[in-house]
């Protein structure tokens, strides 16, 4: 059976995502979901943010919780899965995403780093305890850098 980079059975559903990230794609979705509730109400934790982008195909907004990477004037995120995950596949088609961090609404210009390590990038994160949950579930690592603009830019 055909493998990928990290020693994975490919499922051949022609998705190119692996049955890892299928099963934890599932079992994740409900608290996601609670979450980006949280997030919006301003009743989570402050290690988290919520992530906006673009959908590639329908050209509505799509919202995922992510891990608070935010460092100065730049949002940093891992993302455990890359180009296997919806809203990367969404920042390739467009870059412009919208993040709320700290309970305000930043825009940003998001870039892809493949070529970023992304073990020390995760173990550089401002909160270590999520970025070591990442790391656990990961399959195909893919660092984000998302340049911010002024909360009025949005």
């Amino acid at each position: 059976m055909p493998r990928n980079g990290h020693d994975e059975l490919v499922i051949g559903d022609g998705s190119g995502r692996t049955r890892k990230y299928r099963v934890l794609r599932v079992l994740l979705r409900a608290g996601n979901l609670a979450l980006s509730w949280q997030l919006r109400h301003g009743w989570a934790p402050r290690a988290f943010a919520l992530l906006q982008t673009t959908g590639r195909h329908s050209g509505h907004p799509r919202q995922v919780p992510v891990g608070n990477g935010r460092v100065g004037d730049t949002f940093w995120i891992v993302a455990a899965h890359g180009r296997q995950s919806d809203w990367v596949r969404n920042i390739e088609k467009n870059p412009r995403v919208k993040i709320l961090v700290d309970r305000r609404w930043y825009g940003g210009t998001a870039t892809l780093l493949p070529d970023d390590d992304t073990e020390r990038r995760s173990r550089s994160l401002p909160h270590p305890w999520d970025a070591a949950i990442g790391r656990a579930i990961a399959t195909t690592p893919l660092t984000v850098r998302i340049d911010l603009h002024e909360p009025r830019a949005c």
